[in-house]
């Protein structure tokens, strides 16, 4: 019986045998595949509107006598240099005053980390609908210098 049985096994087919190798046709034709969908899709990600973006530079503040402190703090209360002024219609009626002065001063916006960017723009409306050309924001420097 068992010269039968190894005569039967020199005669298997070569299709029937295990195969010890790995087929990487597969893997080549996905890697192609991927390959291409990467060079079609990268340069659509990366596609923007050129721009020339500012670089960032810290000027100290040149404080004259007639530049115009504003202040805002947390609760949204507005001070004209340090006095408080009343509501907003008061606010607009003292730039509109200022803003016929020539030359026209400055006007620098201090606003609490805190508050609310609807006070501060309360303010920028008010300057820009008086015809305050000149509005700045003064902020504290980072603690690298910059």
């Amino acid at each position: 019986m068992s010269s039968a049985f190894t005569e039967l096994n020199t005669h298997v087919d070569e299709d029937e045998r295990p195969m010890n190798e790995i087929n990487t046709t597969p893997l080549v034709d996905v890697m192609l595949v991927l390959l291409i969908v990467f060079m079609i899709t990268i340069p659509v990600i990366t596609q923007t509107v050129p721009l020339e973006l500012p670089q960032v530079h810290n000027v100290p503040t040149q404080t004259k006598p007639e530049n115009i402190s504003i202040s805002v703090n947390r609760e949204g209360q507005v001070f004209w240099n340090a006095a408080l002024v009343a509501d907003n219609a008061a606010l607009l009626n003292r730039m509109k005053e200022v803003a016929v002065i020539k030359p026209q001063p400055e006007v620098h916006v201090r606003a609490d980390q805190r508050t609310k960017y609807e006070h501060v723009g309360r303010v920028i409306l008010d300057a820009q609908r008086a015809g305050i050309m000149k509005v700045g924001f003064i902020t504290e420097p980072d603690a690298g210098g910059r």
